[in-house]
C-alpha cells in the first residue's frame, strides 16, 4: 500500500492530496479564479493545507510512503516554494521525491478525447503538450507562441479539447471546428495521484539533493 502525499504549486492554485493506492482520501487547495495575481500566497497556505489533509485521512507524517511534486512547467516561484517543501518533508522523513508533470496533471482532468493542457506564459505564448485520449504523450512540452494554426495537424484529425489557463488566447483566435475550450481550470494535486503511485510502483524517484523544478524559460513570478 502506497501513502503518497501531492503537492501542487505551479500555478495560482495551492494544492494538496493525500493518496492511498492512487486514491484521494484528503483534498485542500485554494483555486482562485477572481482575485489579483498580488494576493496569491503559496508560502503562507502550503503547511497548513498539509497539515490538514494528514489530520483529515488520520495520517501521520511517519506514515507516508513518498512525496509528489508537480515539477512544472508554471511560475518560477509557486515552483520553487513547492519544490523546497517537498524536499524538506524528503529529507527529514527519509522517504522518496517524485517528480510529476504539471502539464499531465492537467490533461488528466479530460477523458474522451485528444487533449491539449495549456499554461499562460503571458504575452501569447503558452506552455503546451498534446497527449492521447489514452494519456499518452503525442507531442512534448513547448513554450510557443499561439497563432491561429498552431495544432491544426491535430484539429484536422478529431476532436481536441483545450483545458487550462492558457486557453483563452488560444480561444481568441481558433475558429476550427474540432476545438473544444475549458477555460478555467488550474492543475490540482488531485490529478497527481495515479500518476505518483505508477512512479512509486516503478521506482522513478528523484535524487532530492539535486532535484530542480522544469522551468522551460526564464523567471516568471506568481
Amino acid at each position: 500500500m502506497a501513502t503518497i502525499l501531492c503537492i501542487e504549486t505551479a500555478t495560482k492554485n495551492c494544492s494538496v492530496a493525500l493518496s492511498v493506492n492512487g486514491k484521494v482520501v484528503a483534498l485542500q487547495e485554494d483555486n482562485p479564479k477572481n482575485k489579483p495575481e498580488k494576493r496569491f500566497s503559496h508560502a503562507e497556505k502550503l503547511q497548513g493545507y498539509i497539515l490538514q489533509v494528514l489530520v483529515e485521512a488520520n495520517v501521520s507524517k511517519n506514515d507516508l510512503d513518498a512525496i509528489a511534486v508537480s515539477k512544472g512547467p508554471g511560475s518560477y516561484t509557486g515552483l520553487r516554494i513547492g519544490v523546497s517543501a517537498a524536499k524538506g518533508l524528503c529529507y527529514a522523513l527519509e522517504i522518496p521525491l517524485l517528480a510529476i508533470s504539471t502539464l499531465e496533471s492537467l490533461a488528466r482532468q479530460v477523458t474522451g478525447s485528444v487533449v491539449v493542457p495549456m499554461l499562460d506564459a503571458r504575452r501569447m505564448e503558452v506552455y503546451s503538450a498534446v497527449f492521447s485520449s489514452g494519456m499518452d504523450s503525442i507531442r512534448e512540452i513547448q513554450a510557443q507562441i499561439i497563432t491561429q494554426d498552431s495544432f491544426n495537424t491535430f484539429l484536422e484529425k478529431g476532436k481536441v479539447t483545450f483545458i487550462g489557463d492558457g486557453v483563452e488566447k488560444f480561444e481568441a483566435v481558433c475558429t476550427h471546428q474540432n476545438a473544444v475550450f475549458i477555460k478555467e481550470a488550474l492543475p490540482s494535486a488531485s490529478q497527481m495521484a495515479q500518476i505518483a503511485t505508477l512512479k512509486f510502483s516503478q521506482n522513478e524517484i528523484q535524487d532530492v539533493a539535486y532535484f530542480e523544478p522544469y522551468y522551460l524559460k526564464d523567471f516568471i513570478s506568481l
